[in-house]
């Protein structure tokens, strides 16, 4: 790989940075607040190819002293992260990867008080840790509203969960909501749902780390699109 090579190389691979930073491609991978690093590396890279090529042209016919060695044949290997950005959009980690990890649920210090509405829409993970930390006592009984996506254990057992982030996709982990009550005759894993329900005193235990899942008693049920950001970073926030 020569340096006009290396300088395209950087020039395609800032491209691409700025590329998925400016659309939505860049939650794929790591977590909303990140972007402005994001953009900001794209920009240093596509700056730093320009500044090689110029200064390869400007040495362009001059005498090179000693043997011209060739850069290491590994650089090429910086083309896959770039093809990986350009070809393969990966999809959200869904109830394949929920399901062999434990619940990522913490006991929150405070609890802040409801949003307003009825019912009250709530986060997978805000409502789960109300319903495994604090005994549903801050929900006073209101129905509420929470959206995630559909996953089925072994028996069938019916989840609804979000994956929390902590700085990108892989260590994303899950926080997962067992369902009673009304619902749907066919449950598909992966699709999302908005479920509007009311606390359930039930609780389990995740199988992988013995972490709390509690239930939600379902009233209701309507299919929704995937969001914009399918995970969910309010846990760390």
């Amino acid at each position: 790989m020569n340096r006009q090579a290396q300088a395209a190389v950087l020039f395609l691979l800032g491209a691409a940075l700025l590329h998925a930073g400016a659309t939505d491609l860049y939650l794929r991978y790591v977590k909303a607040g990140l972007r402005p690093f994001l953009l900001a590396s794209g920009a240093v890279l596509i700056a730093a190819a320009v500044a090689t090529a110029w200064y390869e042209r400007r040495r362009a016919g001059r005498p090179r002293p000693g043997h011209a060695h060739p850069e290491p044949r590994v650089s090429w290997l910086l083309l896959l992260p770039l093809l990986a950005l350009i070809l393969i959009a990966p999809p959200a980690l869904g109830s394949y990867s929920a399901l062999r990890t434990g619940t990522a649920l913490q006991k929150p210090y405070a609890y802040g008080p409801l949003p307003a509405g009825d019912p009250v829409p709530l986060s997978v993970v805000d409502y789960a840790s109300r319903a495994a930390y604090g005994h549903g006592r801050s929900l006073h009984g209101r129905p509420v509203r929470v959206t995630g996506f559909l996953a089925l254990d072994r028996a069938g057992r019916p989840y609804l969960v979000r994956m929390a982030l902590n700085c990108c996709a892989a260590d994303a982990q899950p926080v997962k909501i067992a369902l009673t009550g009304e619902l749907p005759p066919v449950l598909r894993p992966d699709a999302w749902l908005e479920v509007t329900g009311t606390y359930s005193p039930r609780l389990t235990r995740d199988p992988v780390n013995n972490g709390p899942v509690p239930y939600l008693r379902v009233t209701a049920t309507r299919p929704v699109p995937a969001p914009r950001d399918p995970y969910d970073e309010t846990w760390n926030t």
